[in-house]
C-alpha cells in the first residue's frame, strides 16, 4: 500500500517531496526527548557570545533505519512503490533521534561552544580566531562521524542570529 507523496515546490524554486506519514505517525510510540529550556540558551549567548556560526544540519537522510523498519517507510509515487533504508523527513521521531544523536557526537563540546536545538548546530565564540578553531573542531567531528553538513544551509561570521523567534547577538537579546 504505502504513504501517499506529493512534489512542492520550495522558497528557493527547488522542489521537495512530501510524504503524507500522519497514519504511521499515529500509531509510532513517541520518542519525548527533552526540549532544553530556551533561557539557558539565550543566557549563555548573551554571556559567551561576540559573534555566532550557525550550522543547520541536513544529516537525517543519512541515518539507517532498522530493517524491521523500512517497510513502514514505503510510500508510493506515479512511478511506483518505494521504501526508506535511511530515517525519512515527516516521521514523528526523526527530530528526537537527530537531537540525541548530535548530542552524542558533539558531547564534549557542548555548552562550551556549540548548542544543539532541533535541527540546528549553533556554533560559538568570543572572536574570529575562536571562531576558526571552532568551526574547525565542528566539521572536523561530523567528518569523523561520517556526517556532513549542507553547506547551502550554513551561515557563518554572524554577528546576531535569529534562534528560536529572538535575535541574539553577544550584547543584546
Amino acid at each position: 500500500m504505502g504513504c501517499t507523496s506529493v512534489v512542492r515546490e520550495k522558497k528557493d524554486g527547488s522542489l521537495r517531496m512530501c510524504i503524507d506519514y500522519r497514519q504511521l505517525n499515529k500509531v509510532t510510540i513517541k520518542n519525548k526527548y527533552p526540549i532544553p529550556r530556551l533561557m539557558t540558551y539565550l543566557t549563555n549567548f548573551r554571556v559567551l557570545v561576540n559573534s555566532l556560526k550557525k550550522t543547520s544540519n541536513s544529516v537525517i537522510f543519512i541515518l539507517e533505519s532498522k530493517d524491521s523498519d523500512v517497510p513502514k517507510t514505503a510510500f508510493r509515487t506515479r512511478y511506483g512503490h518505494y521504501e526508506f533504508v535511511v530515517m525519512s523527513f515527516g516521521l514523528t521521531n526523526a527530530p528526537a533521534t537527530f537531537i540525541d544523536l548530535m548530542k552524542k557526537v558533539f558531547k564534549q563540546y557542548l555548552e562550551l561552544f556549540v548548542i544543539i536545538f532541533i535541527d540546528d548546530i549553533l556554533i560559538y565564540s568570543r572572536n574570529e580566531e575562536e571562531q576558526a578553531t571552532n568551526l574547525r573542531v565542528v566539521l572536523q567531528t561530523l567528518k569523523d562521524r561520517q556526517l556532513f553538513a549542507k553547506f547551502s544551509k550554513c551561515e557563518f561570521c554572524l554577528q546576531f542570529v535569529a534562534f528560536l523567534g529572538h535575535i541574539v547577538s553577544g550584547e543584546w537579546i
